[in-house]
């Protein structure tokens, strides 16, 4: 199969694209056909040797990808092949397959396509951990989220409207609090006009 290789820490323009070995899962994983992969900020910081764990070289990046399940192992709960599916890897989505442990597997739900699916996971469960059993946000609060044109950010601001608080969005530019405003924030701050 073909993968993604991180074989030396430091920048994205040193990693290539080889063929490897495929992987073969464990009792209690599936293995992924990868339709698409998310791509984000702690993928920059693990090639580069910066985040809080570090697989050995060589590695694939890509901390979460969706696609379909093509085989599961014998504890693997109750996926089967076939299924659709979103997952969180840690590393190894940049590649065209990645096993992966069941319970960091979740279904697509109906009508959400591979892309979106890809990319769902870990901006929006960091939203939701955050605002929900960090910061326990109720209806009728007021919520402030900086950045809230990123994918956190927009997740925040969506889940933010979803729970029932004041939105207020804030960002550095016009453009991206459209964005933000698309998203449902209530009020918008463009802190690169005006002071916190």
């Amino acid at each position: 199969m073909k993968a993604v290789l991180c074989k030396t820490l430091g920048p994205a323009r040193d990693l290539v694209l080889e063929e490897v070995a495929g992987p073969v899962p464990k009792k209690n994983e599936i293995l992924l056909e990868v339709h698409a992969a998310g791509v984000n900020f702690p993928d920059t910081l693990i090639i580069e040797g910066k985040y809080q764990f570090q697989p050995p070289l060589p590695f694939s990046p890509g901390g979460e990808a969706a696609g379909v399940v093509a085989a599961v192992g014998e504890k693997a709960g109750a996926f089967k092949v076939g299924d659709r599916v979103m997952a969180l890897t840690g590393w190894g989505a940049f590649a065209e397959q990645v096993a992966v442990p069941y319970y960091n597997v979740l279904p697509i739900p109906a009508g959400m396509d591979f892309t979106t699916a890809a990319a769902f996971g870990m901006t929006y469960g960091t939203s939701m951990h955050a605002l929900t059993q960090r910061g326990q946000l109720k209806a009728g609060e007021t919520l402030l989220v900086l950045g809230a044109s990123g994918g956190v950010g927009l997740a925040a601001v969506e889940i933010g409207k979803a729970l029932g608080a004041r939105v207020i969005a804030a960002a550095s530019s016009a453009e991206k609090l459209a964005v933000a405003k698309a998203a449902g924030a209530d009020e918008l701050i463009d802190y690169s006009q005006a002071s916190l």
